[in-house]
């Protein structure tokens, strides 16, 4: 299902003059008018699992800045197989690359876990970009944010075992779950990882029995931060250093949890 095909579906009708605050951070690293601009030019919307964002080669109709859920970055192998190389939580947003000008997606984007976003038209946030100098920062900089994870995400998938970059995938969407807990099959794991499913049994099962994750019917609760973080590939703590350095620049450094 695709949002171009049924629009945005709306939360609640908001009040004319009653803007409201945003739990996604980058809307919150803005300085309060732009921040009061963007919001009033936006809807808050649903976002229900397994909704297509966008397709590799589509036109970006919308942008989404996540409260909560997922919202899954993947490249499409032959057609067919999806790799996933980024995320997109309350930390970001989707549609960053029209900051930069490039309206047509080069990845396959999907909402993996239901949740709430601001959503905003294509030519709206480009007029929201003209009328805003912070806005064209901030996004400047996720955008290279992005463009850099991406690369990153290349090579670990090349070059680390499997039990580090699993546990690297646990760490990533911890931080963009409101808490311990969240939603994921094997079956889906294999798929983003690019591996055979009895492999990440076999992974989740080590991480499981160090104490690390339960792991129980497509439930993950991470038990062991820590440990989970010692476990993980340097890919993680520089995934979080670039996003530190680059975006938080206006704002204190402690972006994720």
């Amino acid at each position: 299902m695709n949002i171009a095909e049924w629009g945005p579906l709306l939360l609640c009708d908001r009040p004319q003059n009653t803007v409201p605050n945003s739990d996604n951070l980058l809307i919150a690293r803005l300085p309060r008018n732009d921040r009061v601009r963007l919001l009033s030019a936006s809807e808050h919307v649903e976002m229900p699992s397994g909704l297509v964002v966008a397709r590799p080669g589509s036109a970006i109709d919308h942008v989404y800045f996540p409260e909560s859920g997922l919202i899954s970055m993947e490249t499409v192998i032959d057609g067919d197989v999806r790799l996933e190389v980024g995320m997109v939580g309350h930390e970001g947003m989707w549609g960053a690359n029209l900051a930069q000008g490039v309206a047509i997606s080069s990845l396959h984007a999907c909402v993996r876990e239901a949740g709430v976003a601001w959503c905003v038209d294509s030519a709206t946030f480009r007029s929201q970009l003209a009328d805003s100098a912070a806005l064209r920062g901030m996004l400047g900089r996720y955008s290279y944010v992005v463009s850099t994870q991406l690369a990153l995400a290349m090579g670990c998938q090349h070059f680390h075992l499997l039990g580090a970059r699993l546990a690297r995938w646990m760490l990533m969407r911890h931080d963009r779950a409101h808490g311990d807990t969240f939603l994921v099959t094997q079956e889906s794991l294999g798929q983003l990882l690019g591996v055979r499913r009895v492999s990440v049994t076999t992974e989740a099962g080590a991480l499981q029995g160090g104490g690390l994750i339960a792991y129980s019917r497509g439930t993950v609760t991470v038990l062991d931060r820590k440990g989970l973080e010692n476990a993980a590939c340097s890919c993680y703590a520089m995934d979080r250093d670039i996003y530190r350095l680059f975006v938080s620049k206006t704002g204190p450094a402690t972006v994720l949890t």
